[in-house]
């Protein structure tokens, strides 16, 4: 990757970083963690990956994306925003009555949201079926879907990867937040699921392990991904929780907590610091 274009992404991401905290601390209510440690990814996929148009949200063409771990919310609407679907001036709107961006995520009112989650394990299931249903129609579009580390503890993840290795859809690819911590703690002493990787291979899974913050890293991973034949891809990304807040960070407190005003303009300027 360039320079500019990864200053570009870098950016960007940064952009979505700010609008994450703007909504969560609007609402009073949130996902601040998860969110921050999905945005360069989200930032890559929204910007350069996927094949979209937000001036048509139901092209039957497009690549879908399903956010498995819908709770991050905030996430996925401060990069819909910014990637043109909706006003970024909405995101102060997030879970406020009346509101259509809602605390998880609504395909039936959000433009650019291609499954309704938030449910815990199920969303990998419905980003299966998408990937079948194209296979079974002769069409290209491809489909990517994210989950949490913690939420890979659901048995129905499993269920769902199973029959995506049986039924070889390298059309899917998955991408694991991993980010270490969950709402209770760190996901190892809560009910851990490591060796994420080779979980994922016993299932028939290609699996890249990369720096979920690394664009050269996101680039490389995805280029693989879309190469790969007879097999879905799974991409287990590090990342941080709370990244690019630096009392956020690595904190699992904040995995549902939004912050008052003052923690509000340290985040802000944390986002403008880390520039």
């Amino acid at each position: 990757m360039n320079q500019e274009t990864k200053l570009e992404l870098e950016t960007q991401a940064r952009e979505i970083r700010k609008g994450i905290v703007t909504a969560v601390h609007s609402a009073k209510s949130g996902h601040p963690g998860g969110s921050l440690s999905a945005a360069d990814i989200m930032t890559y996929l929204y910007f350069k990956e996927m094949n979209i148009d937000p001036a048509n949200p139901k092209d039957p063409n497009r690549d879908r994306f399903v956010l498995s771990k819908g709770h991050i919310a905030p996430a996925l609407y401060s990069t819909l925003s910014h990637r043109g679907y909706f006003p970024t001036s909405d995101l102060t709107t997030l879970r406020h009555t009346g509101s259509y961006l809602q605390g998880h995520p609504d395909m039936k009112h959000i433009p650019g949201v291609d499954m309704s989650s938030g449910s815990l394990g199920q969303g990998l299931s419905a980003a299966v079926g998408m990937a079948l249903a194209a296979k079974l129609d002769g069409k290209d579009y491809r489909v990517f879907a994210m989950c949490g580390d913690g939420e890979i503890e659901e048995g129905q993840i499993w269920e769902a990867a199973m029959f995506a290795g049986f039924k070889k859809l390298d059309n899917l690819t998955v991408i694991v937040d991993n980010n270490n911590l969950q709402i209770d703690g760190s996901i190892d002493e809560v009910c851990s699921p490591y060796p994420i990787p080779e979980k994922f291979e016993a299932f028939g899974f290609n699996v890249i392990s990369i720096d979920g913050h690394d664009f050269d890293a996101i680039e490389d991973a995805f280029a693989k991904a879309k190469a790969t034949t007879g097999k879905p891809t799974a991409i287990i990304a590090k990342t941080v929780k709370g990244k690019g807040v630096s009392f956020m960070e690595n904190q699992c407190g904040w995995h549902g907590k939004a912050p008052n005003d003052e923690e509000f303009e340290t985040a802000l300027k944390d986002l403008e610091v880390n520039a």
